[in-house]
């Protein structure tokens, strides 16, 4: 079995802090949940072990934490060795929940209750890539700003519609903090060292991970539309983010090309030559899409999915659904075994059936 042992994250253990930062060593905790995606979980521990280095100093100490104790396996297969069991958690000025595809199946009551119990006892609570939803969950976002990756967030607002879930890299809201996962872990966690140590321990971090620069919570999370959809035609982007925009009320071509200063005539030929397709049937592409992300995120009934992907029947989507993707929407909603979602379970390696995130 490929394990990491916690020794193996080179974990400081006492000492003090740098003198422009705060006093002592802080105690972070890490909690493991199945199939987390490991970039963000490396992407976040990283900057800490590394603000160690750059000083000298332990100005971090930190424990890995499992549902049971056991190891876990995360996005790519690797298994990583617990220090101790969620429940034992204590004692922590900051603990980080480490999410990754499948986070809405996992109700573990034990790390819930290990999570509130430190917040009431003043701890910093965070999260990474899908982790955000556990916190969510457990309550312990109500009154906060919250994010989440891109692909979840719909789902997250559906299942949690009075959560305030922006479109940022991260979130510092007080004592909660929260990001997108993959690589946006790691700018959190240094936006996190200069909070801590100030903002030369942190370029000396961002120096030593060959990062050229900290990346604000404000930038976007996807790349720009025009290297998304590889076009540089301004009118034409225009009208694709209109159609990504208008998935859950979609409008007439028609409607569109005025919008963007063009005739019906000129718009479905610039879609045909840049885009390879009328605009009819890539407004369609973009609908599916947007339905397949709620199917496999959030629990809403099929119905509602349709509707809010512009479709006027179940019936009509589950049609269209599977001649676009070759399988029925209910596909999307058969459950991982559970050997996939038990604790230290081995997942199931079908790298297509992963989040973009994992990995």
């Amino acid at each position: 079995m490929n394990a990491i042992t916690a020794s193996d994250t080179g974990a400081a253990v006492s000492g003090e802090a740098d003198a422009a930062g705060r006093a002592g060593t802080m105690e972070l905790g890490f909690f493991l949940t199945p199939n987390f995606s490991m970039i963000a979980f490396t992407s976040a521990i990283e900057p800490f072990r590394l603000a160690n280095y750059a000083t000298g100093r332990d100005l971090y100490s930190w424990r890995l934490y499992s549902p049971d104790g056991a190891p876990v396996r995360g996005s790519n297969d690797v298994a990583v060795a617990a220090d101790a069991p969620a429940a034992r958690a204590q004692a922590l000025d900051r603990a980080i929940v480490c999410g990754g595809n499948g986070i809405q199946g996992f109700d573990h009551r034990e790390t819930i209750a290990a999570l509130r119990r430190l917040s009431a006892h003043g701890a910093e609570i965070g999260a990474v890539c899908t982790g955000s939803w556990l916190l969510a969950k457990a309550g312990l976002l109500d009154g906060y700003r919250a994010t989440i990756h891109w692909v979840y967030a719909s789902g997250l607002t559906a299942d949690f519609p009075d959560l305030e879930v922006s479109e940022e890299l991260f979130e510092i809201d007080r004592n909660r903090f929260t990001c997108a996962g993959g690589m946006a872990a790691a700018d959190m966690a240094l936006s996190l060292v200069a909070q801590d140590q100030g903002a030369d321990v942190a370029s000396q971090v961002t120096d030593l991970l060959i990062h050229n620069r900290i990346r604000e919570a404000r930038e976007r999370q996807r790349m720009d539309l025009r290297a998304r959809v590889g076009v540089a035609h301004p009118r034409l982007l225009a009208v694709v983010q209109r159609m990504e925009e208008t998935v859950e009320e979609p409008l007439p071509c028609a409607e569109l090309a005025r919008g963007a200063g063009f005739s019906q005539r000129q718009l479905e030929r610039l879609f045909v030559k840049y885009l390879g397709e009328p605009p009819t049937r890539y407004y369609m592409k973009v609908r599916l899409q947007r339905a397949r992300h709620l199917l496999r995120q959030t629990s809403l009934p099929v119905l509602e999915i349709a509707l809010a992907c512009g479709f006027v029947s179940a019936s009509y989507f589950s049609k269209t659904y599977l001649e676009h993707f070759g399988r029925q929407p209910s596909a999307e909603r058969k459950p991982q075994t559970r050997e996939s979602m038990a604790v230290g379970g081995r997942p199931r390696r079908r790298a297509s059936a992963l989040a973009p995130e994992d990995g």
